[in-house]
């Protein structure tokens, strides 16, 4: 065996086509099928355990997990055929149990598995065409029963236990719901279909003896027993945003179908095609699952309702909906919800819910969340994170750092991270990808699309394109080592980019078929290719021309490798073999032992070899290659491996499938060893990020911190207020509560000092009481003594009288005594004597009683033995009855069921038979009615003919004649035709005098505008002259009172001055004379003029304010003025224009009248024409009727010409309206005299301008 081993260490998947496809094994760990394997994946510590299938396993079909979550049985096809192993969870690593491979009934496949409560039995439905139900003690590999569950071929998809009871099973399928009982060694079944089929696709047991179906129509059925209890639909519920066609939708959920031909399809299969042949409209219900509270079932793509039990005894009711999120990578995000549930299950503490979809994604959800977040709408999140939906087609490695890039048909690139096992970057398109290539940086990758192939930037949260290249359906892309160039395949060419200019350096041709793969030489000089010709050709970059070749026409290549040192070629391909090709010629051929090699690697180091099968299996080897059957094999995808990569460390192999599952494997050698890196380098850390980008992050670090900053001075300011707020509060409270301390001590005194009081008064009452009572006492003591006194003597006197009542007495009853023993010994001797008569007859009657006593014994105990033996008899006798009534009983039942069933159908049928004879009875004599009443009509219509003859001649003869009179009205029509055209060409000037008109009343009305403008402005200027004017007289006013009270202050000064200089000859005086002058008109004289300044400046101040106040009422008056004068002119000017078009419209009229009028005058002629020509005197009419046409013409010509000068007659007096209004303005009377002056003075002022 090969020293190499290789060790599954994390895969990337999931199998969604496997029925039951996600369990729980406890509360943190579930079990999913990825790949050909079974995983067990710890929830919080992200760890995976594989349980592999089995040695030439074609891929797993159904998982059944038992009650006590000990066991798990996995339904698989190996080498085509069926096959059941039963593996032990609990051991580590998990062992095969069973396996049961060996049946005695005809099976292609298992399509679903069940475990009993117990987990003791196994049930299994196999596929159409068999349909066969087996039930197993698998422990003993010993098959119970085996039932064919339906007849037609229709699909099975669903099986299950009773999780009470061992012995009942359930199935449904298309038309198929049954309950079978095991009883005697057969599968009996104990329910009876009723009403119409359904295509039941689901179900779960909510109790021991209640089942809840759903069906492809979107209804809910629950049946307790066998019979159907209660039902109710679910609509299909769209998102509010959802406007989307179903045919898009379609599009947008269309996968690529796996796995391939040699693995058999499974029941989900089945399921999503008969799921596909209904209406989309209608939600269908693939998957429920019971809880406590109630069950979950799918409600149509991507939506889960929960149900709980109502209060009612058999209802339930919706109580929350749960949706799989948009995901807003993906190119259309309203189609990536539309995903259908295809298994769902609760953990066993019912805190989580697990679902898997038809897109191979796993959802979770917490079920605590529906209780916090009752108004939000509820969502699944990812398990982890999104996977492939379909096959993967291409698969890249780099150096720099630990990611894998990875392309699917589901029109997505992925980027992994194989250290953190993450997924790093994914971005979906429109287009299919085919394959993908990193740089050896890990900062770009290259895609090749149907369309175009994409060189895309790897920034830190997406992937950008950042230059297309022309190269349509590109299904092989690499880098070089060097990442300077790069390959693409375009057919059967292969071009060669630079990736610094982007120029096309070579082309390389030569092959004849599509090249299938393309690999670089360790120092990039040589490119080798493989391709469907059975070429393989080694190139040179330096010449662009072939350096070797190898042809091999007979043989398909898929993949090719090149040995480190670049002298040898390892090549694989369709004829089963691994050859090993050097300068042109194959040094040896391996051969593969039965299985297509899709896939090889080598290692950088040259010592190992791994090569990928059509049946998704790993082969590891050492080089020199062994020519023998030396390699280990392993387990590891359910379809064609499509690429394998090998780290340029060696530690990891990684490989990918047509399953959409990545499977990242350990690489050691035979001892265990982990294969030591050469070179320690670790993996950089760097990423791309944009400038724009960067910079929107950067401005939204500043907006954010200034916001945080501002969140901050608003939480201080508000901290600010409420400190203030409560301290206020805090000294309101303090204040109240010394009030209330003050008001309480001052009610406390109070009540202290009535306290007292009342104590003192209350001390007086009670010595006073204390007097009275002592007083009392000792009135009551004198009293009593003095009434013992008398009591004592009559005591006395009584007691002598009872000592001879006594001594009396005494007498008496000696006397009685003596009487009475005379009298008892005479009664017994009597009495002695007849005992001793009895006694003797006593012990008579107790002989007799003895000897019956023992025959009465003898009789009890014969009686006794008689009635158990028949007793005995009577149970045996009616248990066998009663078991025989039982069986008779249940036999009935059935019997009974159809014979009520076919009763019921005969019933109806018999109603409906006589319902249909008393409706066949009416229609006869409904028929005979019509047929009486159709002879008449056919005698009736006879005659009818006969005179339709009649009257058809008739007829005929008069159409002879008015054809004659047509031509004659043709001829008068003619001449009228020409009047006609005389008539209307008379009209037309007219009309469009009508219009010139109408545009001189607008130019008119333009005009009136104007001038309604210019007076406002004219009235405007006035006011504005007529304040100033008024200000001006203020302050003339204002200094002239300023020169009048100087004045009086220099004539007050003068006369002080005069008197002080009459004490000119005494200077002590005449010292306080000029300080009492200077105090008394110097200061007072600042004062005052610093008091008039201010007092100027706040008259000035009120003055403009009043000035401006009146300027603005009267302007506000204007306005309210002008605003009523142009409404009533606007509808002055309206009625007039509505009254013209009155006149214009009944001018049409009386226009069309004359031409209705003209006509008849027409026919009119012509009918007179007529009349001369058979004679007929009629001319003195037709002569009155001539002219009138005339008459007509000249009265609507007079009313042109009347509306013409009305219009006129308006413009005038328009006109004099506006001149009288310019006069108006011209001779308003001014309000002042100087006012003419001023606005000569203006005009004086704006002339020169």
């Amino acid at each position: 065996m090969s020293v190499i081993v290789a060790q599954s260490l994390h895969i990337f998947g999931l199998r969604s086509r496997v029925a039951n496809n996600v369990c729980y094994f406890d509360e943190q760990i579930i079990i999913y099928p990825s790949g050909n394997s079974c995983v067990k994946y710890h929830l919080e510590q992200k760890w995976q355990k594989f349980i592999p299938g089995s040695e030439k396993s074609q891929g797993m079909l159904a998982l059944a997990m038992s009650p006590s979550r000990r066991y798990l049985a996995i339904s698989e096809t190996v080498q085509e055929k069926p096959t059941i192993t039963i593996y032990e969870l609990s051991s580590v690593p998990c062992k095969k149990r069973k396996v049961l491979s060996v049946f005695d009934f005809p099976v292609q496949e298992f399509v679903s598995l069940a475990f009993s409560p117990d987990s003791k039995y196994l049930v299994a439905q196999t596929g159409p065409p068999e349909s066969n139900l087996a039930y197993w003690m698998w422990e003993k590999q010993r098959t119970m029963a085996i039932v064919k569950a339906d007849i037609q071929n229709n699909p099975v998809y669903q099986v299950s236990f009773n999780p009470q009871d061992n012995t009942q099973v359930c199935i449904t399928g298309k038309g198929i719901f049954k309950l079978f009982r095991y009883t005697e060694g057969t599968l009996k079944q104990t329910n009876f279909q009723r009403g119409e089929p359904q295509n039941y696709l689901s179900h779960a047991w909510l109790t021991e003896d209640r089942v809840m179906v759903g069906t492809d129509t979107g209804k809910l059925f629950l049946f307790e027993s066998g019979d159907l209890r209660w039902e109710t639909s679910i609509e299909c519920k769209e998102r509010p945003s959802e406007v989307e066609k179903d045919e898009l939708a379609h599009e947008s959920e269309s996968l690529i179908e796996f796995p391939t031909a040699s693995s058999p399809d499974l029941s989900s299969e089945m399921l999503c095609e008969a799921v596909g042949q209904q209406q989309a409209s209608l939600p269908q219900i693939s998957a429920i699952a019971a809880y406590s509270k109630g069950f979950a079932c799918s409600a149509g793509p991507g939506v889960v309702l929960l149900f709980e039990k109502t209060e009612e005894k058999e209802g339930y009711r919706e109580n929350r909906e749960i949706r799989i999120p948009q995901d807003q990578r993906t190119s259309d995000p309203n189609q990536s919800d539309k995903q259908d549930v295809m298994c769902m299950c609760f953990s066993p503490s019912e805190e989580t819910l697990l679902i898997s979809t038809n897109k191979n994604q796993l959802y979770i959800f917490t079920m605590s969340s529906t209780e916090i977040i009752k108004g939000e709408p509820a969502h699944f999140e990812y398990l982890n994170f999104p996977l492939h939906s379909a096959a993967i087609t291409g698969l890249d490695i780099c150096i720099r750092k630990p990611l894998v890039a990875t392309c699917s048909l589901d029109r997505s690139v992925r980027i992994w991270n194989y250290e953190t096992n993450t997924l790093d970057l994914y971005k979906e398109y429109q287009e299919e990808a085919y394959a993908v290539s990193l740089h050896p940086t890990g900062l770009y990758v290259l895609a090749g699309f149907s369309d175009k192939l994409r060189l895309m930037n790897l920034l830190i949260d997406d992937i950008r394109t950042f230059k297309d290249f022309t190269v349509r359906g590109c299904r092989e892309c690499t880098f070089s080592n060097g990442g300077h160039l790069f390959a693409a395949v375009n057919g059967n060419v292969i071009h060669i980019y630079s990736t610094t200019s982007f120029e096309n350096v070579n082309n390389l041709k030569g092959h004849n078929g599509k090249v299938r793969s393309v690999i670089w030489s360790a120092d990039d000089n040589k490119l080798i290719s493989c391709g469907t010709d059975g070429a393989v050709y080694e190139w040179s970059l330096l010449t662009g021309k072939r350096e070797s070749e190898c042809v091999l026409k007979s043989c398909s290549y898929s993949g090719v490798a090149i040995s480190p040192d670049a002298k040898i070629i390892f090549a694989v391909g369709s004829d089963q073999t691994l050859k090993e090709i050097s300068d042109s010629s194959i040094l040896c051929e391996v051969p593969t032992f039965d299985v297509t090699y899709t896939a090889i690697v080598v290692s950088h180091s040259g010592r190992m070899v791994f090569t990928g099968t059509s049946m998704g299996t790993i082969r590891s080897m050492k080089y020199p290659l062994p020519v023998h059957k030396e390699f280990n094999e392993y387990q590891a995808h359910a379809g064609p491996v499509t690429k394998m990569s090998i780290t340029c460390d060696d530690q990891f192999l990684l490989t990918v499938s047509e399953d959409g599952c990545l499977l990242i494997w350990k690489v050691y050698d035979k001892e265990g060893r982990g294969l030591k890196r050469e070179k320690e380098v670790g993996y950089a850390d760097e990423v791309l990020i944009t400038k724009t980008d960067m910079e929107e992050k950067t401005q939204v670090m500043l907006e954010l911190k200034t916001r945080v900053e501002e969140l901050k001075m608003e939480n201080e300011y508000q901290l600010r207020l409420k400190d203030m707020n409560y301290n206020e509060k805090m000294k309101e409270l303090t204040e109240k509560f010394i009030q209330e301390m003050e008001s309480l001590k001052t009610k406390n005194q109070v009540l202290k000092a009535e306290k007292e009081k009342q104590e003192l008064q209350y001390q007086e009452q009670l010595s006073e009481l204390m007097e009275k009572q002592s007083r009392e006492v000792q009135d009551l003591e004198s009293g009593n003594n003095q009434k013992l006194l008398l009591e004592y003597e009559k005591y006395q006197e009584l007691q002598v009288k009872s000592q001879r009542m006594q001594e009396e007495y005494e007498k008496q009853l000696h006397d009685m005594e003596e009487t009475k023993n005379q009298a008892l010994e005479e009664l017994t001797e009597y009495y002695e004597a007849k005992l001793h008569e009895k006694t003797t007859l006593l012990e008579e009657a107790q002989d007799d009683a003895r000897q019956q006593l023992q025959e009465f014994e003898e009789t009890k105990k014969q009686i006794e033995e008689d009635e158990d033996r028949e007793i005995q008899e009577i149970k045996i006798k009616y248990e066998r009855r009663l078991r025989e009534e039982r069986e008779s009983n249940l036999r009935l039942k059935g019997e009974t069921g159809i014979m009520r069933k076919k009763f019921n159908s005969l019933q109806k049928e018999i109603e409906e038979r006589s319902n249909d004879i008393e409706t066949m009875r009416m229609e006869q004599q409904k028929l005979q009615s019509v047929i009486k009443s159709l002879e008449k009509d056919i005698l009736g219509l006879k005659r009818e003919i006969q005179e339709r003859d009649e009257t058809i001649q008739d007829k005929e003869k008069r159409i002879y004649e008015l054809k004659k009179k047509n031509q004659e009205l043709e001829k008068f029509k003619f001449v009228l035709d020409y009047k006609i055209k005389e008539l209307k060409k008379q009209i037309e000037p007219r009309e469009n005098d009508i219009k010139a008109m109408k545009e001189q009343i607008q130019e008119m009305e333009g005009e009136l505008e104007r001038f309604h403008q210019q007076n406002m402005q004219l009235e405007l200027n006035i006011t504005e002259l007529r304040q100033k004017l008024k200000a001006t007289d203020r302050e003339m006013h204002k200094e002239q009172q300023k020169e009048r009270d100087m004045e009086a202050l220099v004539k007050r000064f003068k006369t002080d001055l005069h008197n002080c200089v009459g004490f000119i000859q005494e200077p002590k005086k005449l010292k306080e004379g000029i300080r009492e002058l200077y105090d008394k008109y110097v200061q007072q004289a600042d004062m005052v003029e610093i008091v008039g300044v201010d007092t100027d400046l706040q008259q000035e101040y009120t003055r403009q304010r009043e000035h401006l106040e009146r300027n603005l009422a009267t302007l506000k008056k204007k306005v309210v003025k002008e605003s009523e004068i142009h409404r009533a002119d606007n509808v002055r000017i309206m009625q007039e224009n509505v009254s013209l078009i009155k006149e214009i419209n009944e001018l049409r009229r009386e226009l069309k009248v004359t031409r209705t009028h003209v006509h008849d005058l027409q026919s009119a002629l012509g009918l007179n024409r007529k009349n001369k020509k058979q004679g007929i005197p009629d001319t003195v009419p037709s002569r009155e009727l001539l002219p009138s046409p005339s008459v007509l013409r000249l009265n609507v010509e007079e009313e042109t010409e009347r509306i013409i000068e009305m219009q006129r007659l308006e413009i005038k007096r328009l006109r004099d309206q506006i001149q009288g209004q310019e006069q108006a303005i011209a001779l308003r009377p001014l309000s002042g005299g100087r006012l003419p002056q001023l606005e000569i003075e203006s005009s004086h002022g704006t002339q020169p301008q």
